[in-house]
């Protein structure tokens, strides 16, 4: 046997003389959840929580939703296995309780599935459930990130055969206690907010499709949205913006949320169907860092796996050109709620960030107010179309509000394209990897490239 995995097969046939039968996943009753073993995280002090953030938000960085909480949990000293009726299988389970959470997610600084094992967390009740993830979320960086599950109580449970378990390797280093966004019941947007399911929008929920809802490091929120490249290969691209926080190092934790939105049309007040702010069971999980421009506030990741084609996403298209747009779009995810689309009728003005003289050398476009919807905190990263559907930019940042029209300003795409300069640093290097030099390129449905995933 491999001396790696001798330690936790030899604890697990110390505890199988013990072990007891145990039941499915969902909705378990009461005398088996008492016992399960539970790790109850200390208080969390959130109004230093509120005011870190409000201190984050001067000095240009994205918003927060909830507090990290640093914890070091493993199978083979936490939680409790169990054998259960199928045969040659055993099940580990650990409850974690973060009292008076909106939301909790979790980092595991290491995830190895083996074979036929798999993962799921859920909350005691049954009502919120996330996975199965398994031997295909198995990736090189070692790392698995959750969406989070609304409630402030969960189970951790895995089942595998026997001969499996000491393949497993399984780390939890933080648990993300959620306090805004995620699991709110007060609206989290301005009034002026349009639905994509309203009327204005109908000629842009394709487009709409490539844009999603992202969490970063387990803590931050933005929008970011999937963007085509020449090959027409369906290299899952993926742009946001610099100041959301995503670099080399933590491109692993961001977990992007699709189809966050209504079905239907609202009138600012109503909640959409299903979970509080719209559905949030369309995700996936981990990214690689590939390109950046701070000036323009631009990331481009390339995420671990293309998007389930069940999620039915789009793949932008994009305009490189120094052309100011006529009109413009912008599809955003305001402080986590559902997918909203603003609309300004007039032309944008290329200038620096922040300033309103317009300069033809200037890194971003400004929008001098929305003529229907706005932006709001976690609208940062969204793509801004031009008359013809293609992202021109994303948004940086501005003083746009629902009772205030201002302005707005966007990196400017054409901007970002060589960026630093640095090969293999630069917008051009992957959007462009047939070297063709194109200047516009259109978007392209999800369904019509490969979709397999890459080990």
């Amino acid at each position: 046997m491999n001396r790696r995995l001798l330690i936790p097969a030899l604890i697990l046939a110390a505890l199988l003389p013990r072990l007891a039968l145990a039941q499915g996943s969902a909705a378990l009753p009461e005398r088996e959840l008492d016992r399960i073993p539970r790790l109850e995280l200390p208080e969390v002090d959130l109004d230093q929580a509120r005011l870190d953030d409000e201190e984050r938000i001067i000095r240009g960085h994205g918003p927060q939703y909830a507090v990290a909480l640093e914890v070091n949990v493993t199978p083979w000293q936490d939680g409790q296995w169990w054998e259960i009726a199928r045969r040659n299988h055993a099940r580990w389970r650990l409850r974690v309780s973060s009292p008076g959470a909106l939301s909790l997610s979790l980092a595991f600084s290491r995830y190895k599935m083996p074979p036929e094992g798999e993962l799921v967390i859920y909350s005691p009740d049954g009502r919120h459930r996330i996975g199965p993830f398994t031997e295909h979320d198995n990736e090189k960086h070692g790392e698995l990130w959750t969406p989070p599950l609304l409630s402030d109580d969960l189970i951790l449970e895995i089942t595998l055969p026997l001969e499996r378990v000491g393949e497993l390797e399984l780390r939890l280093a933080r648990v993300h206690h959620g306090y805004a966004g995620f699991g709110e019941d007060e609206p989290k947007s301005g009034p002026c907010e349009v639905d994509v399911a309203c009327t204005p929008a109908e000629i842009w929920r394709d487009v709409a499709r490539s844009v999603a809802l992202i969490s970063v490091e387990g803590v931050r929120f933005c929008t970011g949205f999937l963007v085509n490249n020449t090959a027409l290969d369906g290299k899952p691209l993926f742009i946001t913006a610099h100041h959301c926080g995503v670099n080399r190092q933590n491109a692993a934790s961001v977990v992007v949320l699709w189809n966050h939105e209504s079905p239907v049309c609202r009138d600012g007040t109503e909640e959409a169907a299903g979970e509080p702010g719209g559905d949030l069971s369309q995700f996936q999980t981990g990214a690689i860092f590939r390109a950046a421009y701070r000036p323009s506030d631009v990331v481009l990741i390339e995420l671990d796996d293309p998007p389930d084609p069940a999620f039915n996403v789009f793949y932008a298209g994009w305009d490189r050109s120094a052309t100011a747009p006529r009109r413009t779009v912008v599809i955003h995810h305001p402080n986590t709620d559902v997918k909203r689309i603003s609309f300004d009728y007039d032309r944008a003005t290329t200038t620096p960030h922040l300033r309103s003289e317009s300069l033809a050398e200037g890194n971003h476009l400004r929008i001098a107010d929305w003529d229907l919807g706005t932006t709001e905190g976690g609208s940062s990263g969204a793509p801004l179309f031009n008359q013809d559907m293609r992202v021109v930019g994303q948004l940086h940042g501005g003083y746009a509000t629902c009772d205030d029209r201002q302005a707005d300003w966007f990196g400017r795409f054409s901007a970002s394209w060589t960026g630093n300069g640095r090969r293999g640093q630069r917008l051009s290097d992957w959007l462009d990897p047939l070297d063709s030099e194109t200047l516009t390129l259109d978007g392209i449905e999800g369904s019509a490239v490969a979709s397999e995933p890459r080990l």
